[in-house]
């Protein structure tokens, strides 16, 4: 949020202390004193948003701008995606997918599976989406072979991490490759050389590993499905459809933007009603908003089931994920907050001038505003805009090109923490507390950052001995 008439006159060091200050008493405030976290992070929102100097009249509508537009991207993904997920765990449908699949793979490989089915899903559909449509079946199987949530849920957030951070047409890497004037093809391929390992190191045997150290129950966010259900299930074909309806809706969205954006549509085509239309069908609220109603009907009213029935288990699954939606928001609202107060401005003016490899400082620079604001978008765009001049003027190949997108992006991700809305988004529905999350989330998607920028950087070198 910008305000008009006022200008953040704090350098960067002092913003940096108060950042830090506040992370620090926002975790003792959660970890030690038990706040609950909604309390303790409107509190420090608040305390941090005076602290930074932001015009005490304008302090109120930052906290609600930064929550607001956060819940305008989880509420109704959430709210619909839970809807879901409680209508094909209670029909006995994900238990039907998730027999299927370790029957394929066998009980010793299902969590490589679902990172398998993970990658597939996480091509043309976002983070939080993909990960609410795969939440029942990842429950399914955790719940039919045991051993702890964790074991099968990192490894299928990971793959839907590394396919969100890495890959066209996912928003990171097609907006830096715009600010670097980076070929498209040659990001897909470098990213897809960065994301198979680097979601088999750090996301599948790093989930195997702290699956056997932390064996955390499996939620009961989603219910379960009752006896008759799971002696009556529907036919695996139907769950499969109904999980692949909107990924395939998202997907078209995603597919046409990427053929306008490249040109090969025609720029008229894009004023066409019928192409506004089918990009709105795809847009994930009402693509989810579409695969609620065919799975009522599908899973519920088809197999006769009572309308009011069917009314109360939609109003079931709301109540549990009320709690994952405001604290999620109020993520958002402190994230927001450090936002505004300019530390990313700062940041961006003093790292500017470091003298360090340009790939190297790229990654750096996100990775730093990504710790400090919380939004992997704002350090990745901030970052690209910050670097693109220098990157328009060392004379690059274009596989060298291709390798700064990933660099930023792996940047950009690095030490989800507390000012992170995905944060809170991943550790309710897995069930954790703030201390387990910062032991697993954040050290997986760092893990990430990392080692996704080691593979750019060797793609870098051997790109510019080859050119």
């Amino acid at each position: 949020m910008v305000i008009e008439g006022w200008t953040q006159t704090m350098g960067a060091g002092p913003l940096l202390l108060i950042a830090a200050a506040a992370i620090v008493t926002l975790l003792f405030l959660i970890i030690k004193l038990r706040m609950h976290a909604l309390l303790a992070l409107i509190l420090i929102s608040l305390a941090t948003a005076f602290a930074t100097g932001i015009p005490a009249n304008q302090v109120v509508p930052v906290l609600i701008n930064g929550f607001g537009t956060t819940l305008g991207t989880v509420a109704l993904l959430v709210g619909l995606g839970a809807m879901l997920g409680r209508i094909v765990e209670t029909s006995g449908g994900a238990k039907v997918l998730a027999d299927y699949l370790i029957g394929i793979f066998g009980e010793k490989r299902a969590p490589f599976a679902l990172g398998l089915a993970s990658l597939i899903f996480g091509f043309p559909i976002f983070f939080d989406a993909g990960l609410m449509v795969m939440l029942p079946v990842i429950f399914a199987v955790a719940h039919r072979l045991g051993g702890g949530v964790l074991r099968y849920g990192l490894p299928a957030a990971g793959a839907f991490s590394v396919m969100h951070i890495f890959l066209p047409p996912h928003p990171g890497p097609v907006s830096a490759s715009a600010f670097f004037e980076a070929n498209v093809g040659l990001v897909t391929l470098a990213g897809l050389i960065v994301v198979i390992p680097t979601w088999y190191v750090t996301a599948y045997l790093f989930g195997l590993h702290i699956g056997r150290k932390l064996v955390l129950p499996v939620p009961e966010i989603l219910g379960h499905a009752s006896a008759e259900a799971e002696s009556h299930p529907p036919r695996f074909r139907t769950i499969v459809g109904l999980l692949l309806l909107p990924l395939v809706l998202i997907f078209m969205n995603t597919g046409l933007n990427t053929l306008a954006a490249s040109g090969v549509l025609s720029e008229g085509v894009k004023d066409e009603q019928w192409f506004q239309i089918l990009r709105t069908l795809g847009e994930t609220p009402v693509a989810l908003l579409i695969s609620v109603i065919v799975a009522i009907y599908v899973l519920g009213l088809r197999r006769g089931k009572d309308a009011g029935a069917l009314e109360k288990l939609l109003e079931s699954s709301l109540g549990p994920v009320c709690s994952v939606i405001l604290i999620t928001g109020a993520g958002g609202m402190f994230g927001g907050v450090l936002r505004t107060s300019g530390i990313g401005t700062a940041l961006s003016d003093v790292l500017g001038d470091m003298g360090i490899p340009l790939i190297l400082a790229g990654f750096l620079i996100a990775a730093i505003l990504r710790i400090a604001q919380g939004s992997a978008t704002v350090a990745l765009t901030t970052t690209a805009g910050l670097i693109a001049p220098a990157v328009a003027l060392a004379g690059l190949n274009g596989m060298q090109v291709a390798s700064m997108v990933i660099a930023v992006a792996a940047g950009s991700v690095v030490v989800s923490h507390v000012n992170d809305s995905g944060f809170w988004l991943v550790g309710r529905f897995f069930g954790m507390d703030v201390k387990t999350t910062l032991k697993t989330w954040t050290v997986m998607e760092t893990l990430i950052g990392v080692m996704g920028f080691a593979i750019a950087a060797v793609i870098f070198l051997l790109a510019g001995l080859a050119g």
